[in-house]
Formats: structure tokens, sequence, C-alpha cells
């Protein structure tokens, strides 16, 4: 039961989060690419790298509330999917726009995590 409330906690934050995080790149950035659900993913990747890095140096409880509840709601693959094929079905460099998209998202997320994972080993 206390993990359960753990996943609550942490993604009642991830979730609030990932709306204000999309809310400022809508207003702030261009809509050439969905800028919001690019920068959590790539944030919640580089979160959840550095937990993993840090591995047992954490309590078992961080896991539980950022891991799987903070980051399980900040990131979101169906928006990415979604997103992907909206983009895909534009006229004007759709199909270009949405293999820039995935390749962004790809290759920055992959990167945090990584880099995440390396700082927490450092630390």
């Amino acid at each position: 039961m206390t993990n359960l409330l753990l996943v609550l906690a942490g993604g009642a934050i991830g979730a609030a989060c990932r709306f204000l995080v999309d809310r400022i790149a809508t207003r702030r950035l261009d809509r050439t690419l969905p800028w919001g659900t690019l920068t959590v993913n790539v944030a919640g990747s580089l979160v959840l790298g550095l937990l993993a890095g840090l591995g047992s140096a954490l309590p078992g409880w961080v896991g539980v509330l950022v891991g799987t509840g903070f980051c399980g709601a900040l990131t979101t693959y169906s928006t990415f999917s979604y997103e992907t094929v909206r983009l895909a079905g534009e006229t004007t460099y759709g199909r270009l726009r949405a293999l820039l998209y995935v390749a962004a998202t790809l290759i920055a997320g992959l990167g945090a995590a990584a880099l995440g994972w390396w700082l927490g080993q450092t630390l």
C-alpha cells in the first residue's frame, strides 16, 4: 500500500510538471516540433538514468516515488506517438518533420539517460 501511495504522489507531481512544461514550451518556442513533449521525455530520461546510476545508494522508496511515479507521469510515449503521426500527416514537409522529431527524441533521450547514468555512477 505504501508503494502505491508513493507512485500516486510522484505521479501527481510528474503530471503537473509535464502540463506546465508543455504550456511553457508551446508559448515560447515555435511550433515546428512538439517541444514540450520532447523536453519532458528527455528530462525524464535524464532523471531515470540518474536513478539507475545511483543504484543501491538510494533507498528503495525513492525509485518507486521518482522512477515509477514521477518519471512515469512526466514522460509520455503515447503523446510522442500521436504527435509523430500527426506531423507525418501534415502536408508541407510533414514526413520530414516527423522523422526529425523521432530522431531528436531518440538521440536526446538516450543521450540524457546515458548522461544521467554516468552522473549517478560518478557521484
